[in-house]
């Protein structure tokens, strides 16, 4: 429930901080007064979207924080999302603080127990903390979707209505991959040729990874062999087969110092490094004249690289891909075949598509059943709430049409009302006026918001359009209501005001600077009469409207 409500610089509230009780609460005031701020501030701090102009004209930022005692559903949320839920999630009466901020730029931020959120949380959050019924709600009534809600709604049917959707989903999908692949049934058989074709063309030619890219090196080694061998022959001619080669010369240079060496010894490290060099000489005369044999039988192999480009090449431009990548085409075209092969299996794809069909009916005709159920006690529950709402002998109807299988199920709810006893039931956007249609959009507010798990529960001026007799007992019914729930309700009329068990009200006047200010209190005592004499007289207040206010105030102090 609300425990708490703290807003600043909002719309035209400058300061305010509430605190509330359970049961029934009214919030009343004169036209304009913004008794319904409270309810936009509620809604913006639990994530509804705004605009900059909802900072208090002069501000910089406004700010709404309400503080809320936990139900399992909310403090499970909070620790599925991250959130800090207590040091004993579990524990009863555990509280979660809801803090939103909005620049008068724009800039909006958001926090949950302490930790930044996003606006997307706060919707979540606040669907299992707080439901709020507009004034203009009972217009709803007249659209299938939302009579289909409402009813799963009334008979807690949320799950399982959400299970057919998904039971739906997944049939629809399977049937969508048997008719894929029926249509492309043909179509993949001529894949499925063109593609063994090719794989066993490139099975025959073997392509490798890496291969063209060796070949291309060679085949450039290769090509230059003419001059690569006279130019390793002429070098190996110098530096060791000329008469005057580099290794004669050297060997020569060595044995000239070695025998000066005696008379110097500082000549010996000489004398080792040319020793030294004479060895890398021979080394390198060693490795030319192997190079030399070889390249003089590199012809053979010029011509069989020759072959290998061209063939790469060739099935390049066949299979219009560059020839560095033929092997990497080849494995992918095999695992083509593999997927043509397991798409081909229209057996199986069937089977899966008769699957989903029996669960989506087992859980539809489930649905089903229980929904049958709950037409008859919702009926049953609204004919009984009309006829306290001045619709004496009227009757309420919930019809299930058949339909083909939808994600909604296997029926659509059809909303049927008769006004009297002697008329049958009629779809309810033919027959109801304008005040039948609200008193009956009431009757389904309040019962449906019985059946709703929520703890907190706001009505937003949903009484407009009735009065007298029909007033008091709206009145009684939200009452009854606050016995087992949380509620709060927006209201111009005494009866329904007279009724709570905590009122409120609400004031607008100007500050210094000619700015409108709202301000809230809670009344009781004279202050709570003087109230409700002011709705019943308007501006001038009697004595005799003080009388009216104190015997209705003690009336329904009586009433059971």
């Amino acid at each position: 429930m609300l425990l708490a409500l703290s807003i600043r610089d909002f719309v035209i509230v400058e300061e305010l901080d509430l605190e509330f009780a359970g049961g029934f609460t009214v919030l009343t005031g004169e036209t304009g007064a913004g008794k319904s701020i409270l309810i936009d501030a509620l809604q913006f701090v639990l994530g509804e979207r705004t605009q900059p102009d909802t900072v208090r004209e002069g501000a910089g930022r406004a700010e709404v924080a309400a503080e809320f005692g936990c139900s399992t559903a909310a403090r499970d949320w909070l620790v599925q999302a991250g959130f800090d839920a207590g040091d004993d999630a579990a524990a009863a009466g555990a509280q979660v603080l809801v803090r939103r901020t909005l620049e008068s730029g724009g800039r909006s931020r958001c926090f949950l127990n302490g930790s930044a959120a996003t606006l997307g949380q706060l919707r979540e959050l606040g669907e299992l903390l707080l439901d709020v019924h507009g004034q203009h709600e009972h217009q709803s009534l007249l659209r299938p979707a939302a009579q289909q809600q409402l009813l799963d709604t009334h008979g807690g049917l949320q799950e399982p209505a959400r299970a057919v959707a998904a039971a739906h989903a997944a049939w629809r999908n399977a049937a969508r991959a048997v008719a894929q692949a029926e249509e492309s049934q043909a179509r993949s058989a001529e894949q499925a040729d063109q593609l063994q074709l090719l794989v066993e063309d490139l099975d025959a030619l073997a392509p490798e990874a890496g291969e063209w890219e060796r070949v291309e090196a060679e085949q450039r080694r290769l090509a230059n062999g003419a001059a690569l061998l006279e130019g390793t022959r002429q070098a190996l001619d110098e530096v060791a087969e000329d008469e005057d080669a580099i290794e004669t010369r050297v060997a020569r240079v060595q044995a000239r110092l070695a025998g000066l060496q005696t008379f110097d010894p500082r000549l010996a490290g000489i004398v080792e490094a040319l020793a030294s060099a004479r060895i890398q000489l021979e080394e390198a005369a060693r490795e030319l004249g192997q190079y030399v044999a070889r390249s003089e039988t590199d012809g053979d192999l010029l011509v069989r690289i020759d072959e290998r480009v061209s063939a790469l090449h060739a099935a390049g431009r066949k299979w219009r891909c560059p020839p560095g990548g033929l092997a990497a085409l080849l494995e992918t075209s095999r695992a083509a075949l593999e997927r043509l092969a397991q798409g081909q299996d229209l057996a199986a794809l069937r089977a899966a598509e008769a699957r989903g069909a029996q669960q989506y009916h087992a859980l539809a005709g489930t649905l089903s059943a229980a929904r049958r159920q709950a037409a008859q006690d919702m009926g049953r529950e609204v004919t009984r709430a009309m006829q306290d709402l001045a619709m004496t002998g009227g009757r309420f109807e919930v019809r299930l049409n058949p339909s083909e299988p939808a994600a909604g199920g296997l029926e659509k709810a059809e909303f049927l009302v008769s006004a009297h006893a002697a008329g049958s039931a009629r779809p309810l956007a033919k027959v109801a006026s304008g005040g039948e249609l609200s008193r009956i959009g009431l009757a389904i507010s309040v019962i449906a918001a019985s059946a709703n798990p929520v703890a907190t529960l706001i009505f937003d001026e949903v009484d407009s359009g009735i009065g007298g007799q029909v007033a008091a007992t709206v009145g009684r019914l939200l009452h009854e209501l606050g016995r087992s729930r949380q509620v709060f309700c927006v209201t111009h009329l005494p009866q329904v005001a007279s009724f709570g068990d905590q009122h409120l009200t609400v004031r607008k006047s100007v500050a210094a600077g000619g700015q409108p200010v709202s301000r809230t209190e809670a009344l009781s005592g004279a202050a709570r009469v003087q109230e409700i004499a002011r709705m019943l007289g308007g501006s001038e207040i009697t004595a005799l409207t003080q009388r009216h206010a104190r015997e209705m105030l003690a009336s329904t102090e009586r009433a059971p």
